[in-house]
């Protein structure tokens, strides 16, 4: 499915800032997940330039709020321009600036139908720890470039980001509070529901 206007210049404004921005087939299965588990409130951690976020809104019901989360207020300003340029309502996006170990903790327990990490893949197991409080039992977790360009799903690469990679991967797998699924698009995409 071919990406509007909208979303054509946030990844264009995204490369510029050399920032990562999902793939049109992640994009596509977020907004599907946001759909299927007919989403109202959304935590996204790391909010880039607002490509994410479009998907999420897009799938998320008419009156959803997506409360995104980043530690560089530039960042935000262009996902801003990103969700205005896409006809998205103002209200409809919550910009908390702060670094998410700080801003998570703050939010409400079991308040969230889904999140979404696309941030500092040292603090993915941290991560995960908040994502269980946040979400709702039958809410969705997703965390964005689990493969690492291949370097996690190879044992050989020792390097600290591939470690935490797959140390989240086995955390996600034998959890007994969620039931995953690593989704193969782009670099790939571990989902998880939280089970009640």
């Amino acid at each position: 499915m071919a990406e509007d206007d909208a979303l054509v210049d946030a990844r264009a404004r995204s490369h510029a800032a050399a920032l990562r921005a999902v793939s049109p087939g992640t994009g596509a299965a977020l907004r599907l997940l946001a759909g299927a588990c007919d989403a109202k409130a959304v935590v996204e951690i790391g909010t880039g330039a607002g490509v994410s976020g479009i998907h999420l809104m897009r799938g998320m019901r008419p009156d959803g709020v997506l409360t995104t989360v980043d530690s560089e207020p530039d960042r935000q300003q262009l996902a801003r321009q990103a969700y205005r340029e896409a006809g998205i309502a103002a209200n409809r996006a919550r910009f908390i600036c702060g670094r998410a170990l700080d801003v998570l903790p703050r939010l409400t327990d079991g308040g969230y139908d889904l999140v979404f990490c696309d941030a500092d893949r040292l603090e993915c197991l941290a991560y995960l720890d908040e994502s269980l409080r946040l979400l709702r039992p039958g809410g969705v977790l997703c965390f964005e470039g689990t493969f690492a360009q291949g370097r996690a799903l190879d044992a050989a690469h020792q390097d600290a980001e591939s470690v935490h990679l797959r140390e989240l991967m086995r955390a996600v797998r034998d959890s007994p509070r969620l039931a995953p699924v690593l989704l193969p698009t782009d670099d790939g995409l571990l989902c998880a529901v939280r089970r009640a």
